[in-house]
């Protein structure tokens, strides 16, 4: 055999190995592109965690590069790519960072002691650290089982953040991070940034003693407000808290441009399904449900709608949307989406109805707006298909696919945009401000709404993003229409839309006042 001739037959059999690799060359490639995809980072794998560590973060002891160990994360090691997550945020959030930078001199938060139950992502990290930078210390838990980034946590943990959270906790590890944050010794928090409640709930419930030194809640959920309001109307609320989910900074951009964007990309990474033709019902036409429905419809979806407000219901209508019962359609639907903040808004007898093939998804905070319980039973299969994708099988062998188990969509299995966070974010950080430095005795022990100079300030720090220019009133018109020529340019009433909760002022805050009307 010649020399060129067996140099022909290794190329070719180089080539062959690498069109059809061979079982130990398959292996081989495999652990290049696993090690190559752990070396990069991709952003992916926030959300399909490929450790094959099961160890429960609570058997580990971990330490930071200063020594402390006051934290329980997935695994510290990721902080460096957690540390790009975050400054990729800050890109997009720099009417936050622009907050910290005119801010950070005064330190109008030191002496504050936060502790923070949200959803843990490089935008909230983006928040906690303009906490940090303005003079408070933070301790920090995740609001949601599902929606922690692994990495954005561990840079969190890096930088001196106590945290206590991962992706994927048990129901027990949730409410031990909870505990964690707030029962530690030498340590009491003072104020409280809450998201759906489950935080104060937990103080309230076994350390109602922490409320003797706590100066307020802030809270940004539809249903953490809720819970507040109760608390209120029985009485048992003893601190001032800021109702950041109905200032209009939060309910018209975060609850539903947001969720028009990130409706799309949860059902897309879960389900690689096209919306064209395809037949969905939204449950609930609050702000996250006109995002959800404006951003389906554009996309060739048949979108109908339930409401039991009827001013919510004629917005639909006139939207373009039809209004109507679920049992009545739930059999022809191809996707459920609710987005309502109420309980048992898709009951086991709704879901025994459904086609096959049928996906269900919740885009409200909570996880209890689909009866998620009713489908354990014996008769009934679970089958993963993939990361927060699980096959629901019926004995008939019909399947319905259920997104996140019940659980918030878009922060479970996809990601939010930044810019938008960033104006949820600013406010927060400005209620904290606000209830943290107000003199004593101008909040009582209510819940109340940010003024509306405030908003003003919120929605001006983003303006540049756009390169927006604002028109200035004259003095003529300043005076005919009975403005300050730097605003507020609302009265406190005017909530910029049709079916928004009503408001008064009471001396230079807003208090917010819910009423009950009995039509008869």
């Amino acid at each position: 055999m010649s020399h060129e001739y067996l140099k022909f037959c290794i190329i070719k059999m180089i080539e062959m190995e690498l069109k059809f690799p061979t079982k130990t060359g398959r292996r081989s490639l495999s652990r290049s592109i696993s090690q190559s995809s752990t070396d990069s980072y991709s952003s992916a794998a926030s959300y399909t965690d490929s450790s094959d560590d099961e160890t429960s973060p609570r058997e580990k002891t971990q330490v930071n590069s200063k020594g402390s160990s006051d934290f329980c994360v997935k695994n510290i090691k990721q902080a460096e790519f957690g540390r790009r997550e975050i400054e990729i945020a800050e890109q997009d959030m720099s009417a936050l960072i622009s907050l910290r930078k005119r801010a950070q001199g005064e330190k109008p938060l030191a002496g504050a002691k936060v502790v923070g139950c949200t959803h843990i992502t490089a935008q909230t990290a983006v928040l906690i650290e303009t906490l940090v930078a303005l003079g408070a210390q933070c301790r920090w838990t995740a609001c949601n089982i599902y929606s922690t980034q692994n990495e954005v946590a561990a840079a969190l943990a890096e930088s001196g953040v106590s945290v206590f959270a991962w992706k994927g906790e048990s129901e027990d590890d949730f409410w031990w991070c909870i505990d964690r944050c707030v029962n530690v010794e030498g340590w009491q928090a003072n104020m409280i940034l809450d998201d759906g409640g489950d935080l104060t709930h937990w103080v309230y419930k076994k350390y109602p003693s922490v409320f003797k030194k706590v100066r307020g809640i802030v809270e940004e959920s539809v249903t953490g407000v809720h819970r507040l309001y109760q608390l209120s109307k029985a009485g048992k609320l003893c601190v001032p808290a800021m109702n950041v989910n109905d200032s209009v900074t939060k309910q018209k951009f975060d609850n539903l441009y947001c969720c028009r964007e990130s409706i799309l990309d949860g059902l897309k990474r879960t389900t690689d399904v096209m919306f064209g033709g395809k037949q969905v019902v939204v449950c609930g036409y609050g702000e996250v449900g006109k995002g959800c429905c404006s951003a389906l419809k554009a996309l060739g979806a048949i979108v109908c709608v339930t409401e039991i407000d009827p001013i919510c219901a004629l917005q639909a209508c006139m939207d373009g949307f039809k209004v109507v019962k679920l049992n009545e359609v739930v059999r022809q639907m191809d996707m459920v989406i609710t987005c309502t903040g109420n309980k048992n808004v898709v009951t086991r007898e709704h879901l025994d109805r459904m086609k096959n093939g049928c996906i269900v998804c919740n885009m409200g905070h909570s996880n209890t707006e689909i009866d998620v319980a009713s489908l354990r039973t014996p008769e009934l299969t679970w089958e993963r298909v993939r990361s927060q994708v699980d096959h629901v099988i019926w004995p008939d062998g019909k399947r319905v696919i259920l997104l996140a188990e019940g659980r918030l969509l878009n922060l479970s299995c996809s990601t939010v945009p930044s810019f938008v966070l960033s104006i949820t974010a600013t406010t927060q950080a400005l209620a904290l401000i606000e209830l943290y430095n107000a003199p004593e005795g101008r909040y009582k022990q209510d819940v109340y709404l940010l003024p509306k100079k405030m908003d003003e300030y919120v929605a001006s720090l983003h303006l540049p993003n756009f390169d927006a220019h604002l028109t200035e009133l004259s003095d003529e018109q300043a005076k005919y229409m009975g403005l300050n020529k730097n605003g507020p340019f609302k009265p406190n009433y005017y909530r910029y839309d049709r079916c928004s909760k009503t408001t008064h002022h009471d001396f230079d805050y807003v208090q917010y006042t819910h009423f009950y009307c009995n039509v008869v």
